[in-house]
């Protein structure tokens, strides 16, 4: 009996050292499918200046990204929505919560894993070296784009609000030419090659543009202070590398990226 007892209880220390041997090796090669992950972004312009300072701290972890682009809003087809809509594979995308509000709607984000990141107000900015006009009232910022041959907005959220509401609201919609381009890029582009006076988009695509010069904010009678988001997109294989994103971007190791690019943090919740 003595020599069964000691052998049933070495059999059960020896159970107990395998399963927590099997634990760990269970452990070690759950962690590398998480750090290991390849995850796929796309990003629409207003947040991607302090997303792509902040992404290399992230990509320390482990995790690589591969960032692709487009508008959160409008109709063409480089938008996130119908990118998305075609089949390009996205695990997060990174947008205007206008426009993820209407990807929530098509249910093609996963419940529960929206987060805010920074929000954005609209400027203005003209061709470097040009005189920067005073757009601090409504009665500067109506004789700006009066004055202009040609104003500049892109095509998603802030040009959507711009040319529906605001241009009719100052009584300037049919008295001023505007050119919508389908990026902040292109629409920055234009002002930075001469071919329109003024841009008028996000502060955070005018502010580091090179061959720009950033004039100020809109009067606030008539400014859209944009929330940009982050989620992970429904059925993602890499929904929980997405959400370690998600959760470094709306922390608060990337505020200093995020006011460098003339946005503010997003409150915490």
């Amino acid at each position: 009996m003595p020599a069964v007892r000691k052998y049933v209880r070495f059999g059960y220390v020896k159970s107990n050292a395998v399963l927590r041997t099997l634990a760990a090796i269970a452990a070690l090669l759950a962690y590398p499918t998480v750090a290991g992950a390849q995850l796929k972004v796309m990003i629409s312009g207003g947040f991607s200046t302090a997303y792509r300072q902040a992404l290399p701290e992230f990509e320390k972890t482990g995790i690589k990204v591969t960032t692709l682009s487009g508008a959160s809003q409008g109709k063409g087809p480089e938008t996130i929505a119908a990118q998305l809509a075609r089949g390009v594979p996205v695990d997060v995308v990174i947008m205007s919560r206008e426009g993820l509000g209407e990807l929530m709607k098509q249910g093609r984000i996963a419940a529960g894993t929206d987060a805010d990141l920074a929000t954005a107000a609209i400027g203005v900015a003209v061709r470097e070296g040009a005189k920067k006009p005073d757009i601090s009232t409504i009665e500067g910022f109506k004789r700006a784009l009066a004055g202009a041959k040609l104003v500049a907005v892109p095509a998603s959220t802030s040009g959507i609000f711009l040319t529906h509401e605001v241009f009719p609201k100052l009584g300037l919609a049919d008295k001023i030419k505007v050119r919508v381009m389908a990026r902040g890029s292109q629409s920055a582009d234009l002002v930075v090659k001469g071919e329109a006076d003024l841009v008028v988009q996000p502060v955070s695509e005018l502010i580091h543009v090179q061959g720009l010069s950033y004039a100020g904010e809109i009067p606030m009678e008539v400014q859209l202070i944009q929330m940009f988001a982050a989620a992970v997109v429904a059925g993602s294989s890499e929904a929980d590398a997405g959400k370690k994103l998600i959760a470094f971007l709306s922390s608060d190791r990337t505020a200093s990226a995020i006011r460098q690019n003339g946005m503010e943090p997003a409150k915490r919740r």
